[in-house]
């Protein structure tokens, strides 16, 4: 018996566009037509199209923690240098608040030269009433860093405590020196079976990607942007330019790698982040492309990605720097350099700070615009498109993690050019389920 799947990325990653067209017309179109038809809600929208693209999440989901964990593991061991890890642990972070800072500082500067929001109606839209989510203290923060609990953060999917409980245990596992050779070569094997599992995976993608468009836009529709055209249009914008900009710019810079095959090699990984709106959920499929198709070093990738998405947080700081712009505009509130300064300084610290809390973007606005002095309730105004937006900041989520991994890799020289170079690298190979013969 035999099972076949896709030869190639670039057949994978067209089916999966295809798929994710047609769920978006699909869902626009029952969105626009049979919206009130209870057998259509019922049974697809909810029922067919929820089921599937859930199952398909959580699918993703299921590999997240035992991935995480042994790949960090097996990377951290492979490093075999505690200063050496230490030294691209600092390279990473040092990056991510980087290039986090200049997404919000491009975000304000694209927002104001557009202005979005300038003589804005307010009763164009129906505000729905906001809950301001209730943003831990920094204290408790830190704390929670550090698990009283390893079991309980692997069974909540704590991922900074999951991260930290890991590396301390890989660490430690280093040390004993030869005695750990076995375990460390065991949990290795176990890495490449995940891997492996990621690949069985992502056969089914373009049908659970079919399922999560179509949902999403049969419940969302296109028609809800067209009242806050301004902000949704200049907040793709941003994550456009730095997207394709800023962290082009920094790779060329500073990864000395050809753009081309980069994007080439992460375009399913973009579309997997825009389909699942969920860093941590396309972890996965990040750490395959990035071993796989684009040639670095596992010790290198297995510490780095998860770490970005987990404090990664350039699209939430664009969506951020756009909104600012847009409430004070609707509601005529002059912010001044230095409001826009303290935006700039909160949203570089808030992505370590929040990093892992749920609703992390609400929580940071909130404090944002609690900070500066703007309505709260404001946020209701764009809460109506932030699930279409968050699809996007996800896919530069993932592209800034892949970026960064990158960059440090080829700083370390823990990546082999050879495979970045050949297009054909890491391609979703055809799968075959061995033979049984049974003796009768």
């Amino acid at each position: 018996m035999s099972l076949y799947f896709p030869k190639s990325s670039r057949k994978m990653t067209t089916k999966i566009l295809t798929w994710m067209v047609a769920g978006l017309l699909l869902g626009s179109a029952i969105n626009t037509f049979v919206y009130d038809v209870a057998w259509v809600q019922d049974y697809f929208v909810h029922g067919l199209f929820h089921i599937t693209g859930e199952i398909f999440i959580n699918l993703l989901k299921m590999l997240v923690v035992p991935l995480v964990t042994f790949s960090l593991i097996t990377g951290v061991y492979g490093i075999g240098d505690i200063k050496k890890l230490g030294r691209i642990g600092i390279k990473a972070f040092i990056l991510f608040l980087f290039t986090t800072a200049l997404a919000i500082t491009l975000a304000i500067l694209v927002s104001i030269m557009i202005d979005p929001g300038k003589n804005f109606d307010l009763t164009q839209i129906e505000q729905d009433a906001f809950v301001t989510p209730e943003a831990p203290p920094l204290t408790q923060i830190l704390i929670d860093i550090v698990p009283s609990n390893p079991v309980a953060a692997y069974a909540e999917g704590n991922m900074l405590q999951i991260i930290f409980f890991t590396i301390l245990f890989a660490i430690c596992l280093l040390m004993i020196g030869q005695r750990g050779r076995a375990l460390a070569e065991g949990i290795d094997c176990l890495n490449e079976v995940l891997m492996k599992l990621v690949s069985v995976i992502m056969s089914i993608a373009p049908y659970g990607v079919f399922a999560l468009m179509a949902k999403t836009f049969s419940i969302q529709g296109l028609g809800l942007i067209l009242p806050i055209i301004s902000y949704f249009g200049t907040a793709i914008l941003v994550l456009l330019l730095h997207t394709m900009g800023t962290l082009m710019i920094l790779l060329k810079l500073f990864g000395q790698v050809s753009l081309k095959s980069f994007l080439r090699k992460m375009w399913t990984v973009q579309v997997f982040a825009f389909s699942t709106s969920s860093s941590n959920a396309t972890i996965p499929v990040t750490l395959r492309a990035t071993e796989k198709r684009l040639g670095i070093d596992n010790a290198t990738a297995s510490f780095i990605v998860p770490f970005g998405a987990t404090i990664n947080m350039d699209g939430t700081a664009i969506i951020q720097g756009v909104a600012t712009v847009f409430i004070a505009n609707v509601y005529g509130v002059e912010l001044g350099l230095i409001g826009y300064l303290t935006v700039i300084g909160m949203a570089v610290l808030a992505s370590i700070g929040t990093a892992g809390v749920p609703g992390v973007g609400l929580i940071m606005l909130a404090m944002v615009f609690n900070q500066i002095g703007l309505p709260v309730e404001g946020i209701a105004l764009i809460m109506g498109v932030d699930r279409l937006l968050d699809m996007i900041r996800t896919a530069v989520n993932v592209t800034g993690d892949a970026v960064i991994t990158t960059i440090v890799a080829r700083s370390e020289n823990n990546i082999s050019m050879q495979i970045f170079n050949d297009p054909n690298a890491g391609a979703p190979e055809t799968i075959h389920l061995p033979q049984h013969h049974i003796q009768k």
